[in-house]
């Protein structure tokens, strides 16, 4: 069995159960046990030499990234960031991270390194560019993508990685757990910020199963959650069908609102009833009473939740899957964007329904 230890790097690609127990018991006090309750450890002794986890590369420290790389931080990842702007680098340096001056420079000199990059072009700079990560990669070493792309984007950023030797794993966030709840969504898988400092965030991966198992204690360490769903590009069909599910939900609550009021009920009472049955969800506790009173502040803008629900559609017609009620949904959504609720909360596609409630009653 090859050694884990080479000249002070870790073998990420052979042995990933021996990395989860070094990194487990370098975490195994009451403060972080919350963090690694469901890592798997492996039984076999600990080998000679590991005291110390990988050391870990973090690249884009936006709005999630920044308070990602801090939890790291603060459970004593050794961990090196870079960001294109590098004064926001400056607050983690102060508590502790090691800087470079590019994504190259990071990948070489960290086993495993994570982005989280706003779009797809910034990630794809970042990954394949001058300087970029895959530069710095090779045989041993991990990417794990948790940016916000496409699946092409993801599958090309995959290739460059794997051309390397190099490992690759993409993450996605659901998107209903972290906006609902908190409501601060900037963009259709960027979550929001409170989330990602409370280290609550649940991930949907994809890619090297290997890679997954290296960094998991890592993305307990960042997350409540996390999901293993094969290979790459599986991780955004999830997010796709999750949140069809939900635009279609949410389409679906909107149009009971609107009827119980029709018949004389209050909807206040409604939202009440379904929050003590079987039907619950938190998005409707969440949502319905703001909805009542036409306030819609954006967690989720509308625009994304439709673009959503084309993509879903398209992903059905791949495979000659017929969903007509997401077919449905979306064209609320769409009649809403037209009347101006893009960049509202996608809870605002009630307005499509009581746009067309109006026209009913003026013929």
């Amino acid at each position: 069995m090859t050694s884990l230890v080479n000249s002070s790097h870790f073998a990420i690609h052979r042995l990933p159960s021996s990395f989860s127990t070094a990194i487990a018991t370098h975490f195994n006090s009451p403060r972080f046990s919350r963090h690694i309750f469901n890592v798997s450890v492996s039984s076999q002794p600990q080998q000679q030499g590991i005291e110390t986890p990988p050391r870990v590369g973090f690249l884009g420290l936006g709005i999630m990234g920044s308070p990602m790389a801090q939890n790291l931080i603060k459970a004593g990842v050794d961990l090196t960031v870079w960001n294109r702007t590098k004064s926001k680098c400056d607050a983690l340096i102060t508590l502790g991270a090691k800087y470079k001056s590019s994504p190259e420079e990071v990948a070489a000199s960290c086993d495993l390194t994570f982005a989280m990059l706003a779009d797809p072009q910034s990630a794809m700079d970042v990954a394949c560019g001058k300087y970029g990560v895959a530069n710095g990669m090779g045989p041993g070493k991990g990417y794990v993508d948790v940016s916000t792309v496409d699946v092409d984007t993801s599958k090309l950023i995959n290739g460059h990685i794997k051309s390397t030797g190099a490992l690759f794993l993409e993450v996605w966030f659901s998107i209903i757990s972290v906006c609902i709840l908190y409501g601060t969504c900037r963009a259709p898988v960027s979550g929001s910020k409170k989330p990602a400092e409370d280290g609550q965030l649940i991930f949907l991966t994809a890619g090297d199963r290997n890679l997954y198992e290296t960094a998991a204690p890592l993305l307990d360490i960042m997350g409540k959650s996390k999901f293993y769903l094969g290979d790459v590009g599986n991780g955004a069909a999830m997010k796709l069908v999750v949140n069809m599910i939900m635009g279609s939900m949410m389409a679906s609550f909107s149009e009971g609102l609107l009827l119980s009021e029709k018949v004389g009920l209050d909807p206040k009472v409604l939202v009440e009833v379904i929050s003590q049955g079987a039907i619950n969800a938190p998005m409707y506790t969440t949502k319905g009473p703001s909805m009542i009173k036409s306030h819609y502040p954006t967690a989720f803008p509308l625009k994304h939740q439709q673009k959503d629900l084309r993509l879903a559609l398209g992903l059905a017609e791949s495979v000659s899957q017929s969903i007509p009620i997401a077919a449905a949904a979306n064209e609320l959504y769409k009649v809403a964007k037209s009347h101006g609720y893009s960049d509202e909360d996608f809870s605002a596609v009630i307005e499509a329904l009581k746009t067309k409630f109006q026209n009913t009653e003026n013929q």
